[in-house]
Formats: C-alpha cells, sequence, structure tokens
C-alpha cells in the first residue's frame, strides 16, 4: 500500500547536500504531496503496516520524517490518505525503510 502526505516543513539541510545518491532532495518543496510506498522488509508481518505510516495518528497530526543518506535532511509532513493500490508517480515518490 501507499500513504499520501503533504510536506510541511523542510530543514535547509535537504538543499545542501550534492551527493548523486542525494540529489533527489532539492526537489522537495513545503506544501507538496508526496506519495510513500510500504513494502518488504518494512511491512511489520503482524500489524501489516510500514513503522511511520501514521495509520495511528489524528487528522491534521503532524508526523515526522528523516531521509536516508542526509541525517540534516528532515522535516514534517501530515498523512493526507492510505491507497491500498499504489498508483505514486514517479516524482515526489518514496518507500519507507
Amino acid at each position: 500500500y501507499c500513504v499520501e502526505f503533504q510536506l510541511v516543513a523542510i530543514t535547509p539541510g535537504c538543499l545542501q547536500s550534492h551527493h548523486s545518491y542525494t540529489h533527489w532532495m532539492q526537489y522537495l518543496r513545503e506544501g507538496h504531496t508526496v506519495c510513500v510506498e510500504c513494502q518488504y522488509p518494512a511491512l511489520d508481518s503482524r500489524s501489516l503496516h510500514c513503522y511511520g505510516d501514521g495509520s495511528g495518528s489524528k487528522k491534521n497530526q503532524l508526523l515526522h520524517w528523516q531521509a536516508v543518506g542526509n541525517p540534516r535532511c528532515k522535516g514534517t509532513w501530515r498523512r493526507i490518505r492510505q491507497l491500498d493500490t499504489c498508483s505514486c508517480p514517479s516524482v515526489h515518490s518514496f518507500l519507507f525503510i
């Protein structure tokens, strides 16, 4: 499954990474919607949810995220909805890990 989030706040560290594997971070913008896919091994076999997917959060609750590969790139987002059939666009789509 996938979860859509609206990016609320992003640290300046997302724009300051110059490694090729973190180049995607420069496209993150506050207010944009991102799509995050939950798949193995991040999927918990008992609950069938990914840790951090916000499934237990209240409406409009801010949730924290951090990018892999750049510990200075983190922020908050708000869960919009869960999609049982993933149709994430190739841009602004990510994986839970």
